[in-house]
């Protein structure tokens, strides 16, 4: 016999002065193989056409269904009701800007923080389209794809506890982006360069180490590998900064 769920879903329009920030109630009956995107789709088409949320792809590429779920960030494409309890608890991701319900504008955020951490190749070779790719070792090429494999879906960035009390932190999203130009032998940006974009409080030193972010990743990138590296680096760097000048 299938479960009847509830579900407790956050309501607010910012643009409507008249909305105020509130919770609906909405049973659906369960069915095999149900996740949060298929029964969101089914409340909005079948109870409540005003429900507002974001999807894509439905498959946990495009990062799009982002939300917190019974108090924990992740997307609802890959969350089975079934892994839940009877009562079930959305909520928007915090830190990104609200656009209505449990929709949030993600894209504002990063397009910000990858302009911040300037995350491109730098290189001053000119581009010869004729030209062969640049030969690199398979083991460096897996590893620098196993960074390139986050989806921006906000997930780590919502449940850093640094992120949600500092605006200017630029999360484990951004460090781990930084982390993958460092290994990168195209990028010809020096320890100092690297030190000057994410060598503060705003970057990696702003990191509790509470390791939430590795904890709710959708695509379980290895975040605690890439954070410990990069602090030891960075502390390193900031150590020889540091008796440059007293020397």
């Amino acid at each position: 016999m299938s479960r009847q769920l509830k579900f407790n879903i956050f309501r607010y329009n910012p643009q409507d002065p008249n909305s105020v920030p509130h919770t609906d109630s909405f049973w659906l009956d369960e069915t095999p193989s149900l996740t949060l995107f298929i029964a969101l789709n089914r409340l909005r088409e079948e109870q409540d056409s005003s429900l507002n949320f974001d999807f894509a792809c439905r498959m946990a590429i495009c990062g799009s269904c982002g939300m917190v779920i019974n108090g924990r960030p992740g997307l609802a494409c890959r969350t089975l009701t079934s892994d839940l309890p009877g009562e079930i608890t959305l909520m928007p991701l915090p830190v990104f800007k609200l656009v209505g319900d449990l929709a949030v504008d993600t894209g504002t955020w990063f397009r910000a923080t990858n302009e911040k951490i300037e995350s491109w190749i730098h290189t001053d070779q000119e581009f010869d389209p004729e030209a062969l790719e640049e030969r690199m070792e398979n083991d460096l090429a897996n590893s620098i794809f196993e960074l390139e494999r986050c989806i921006e879906c906000g997930c780590c960035v919502a449940s850093c506890g640094t992120a949600n009390m500092r605006a200017d932190f630029v999360g484990a999203f951004a460090l781990n982006r930084v982390a993958r130009f460092v290994m990168d032998p195209r990028d010809k940006r020096s320890d100092a360069d690297y030190f000057e974009v994410v060598g503060t409080d705003q970057g990696i030193f702003g990191c509790m180490g509470l390791l939430a972010c590795e904890d709710v990743c959708p695509r379980k990138i290895p975040l605690q590998d890439q954070l410990g590296i990069l602090r030891r680096k960075m502390g390193f760097i900031g150590l020889k900064n540091l008796f440059r000048r007293k020397v």
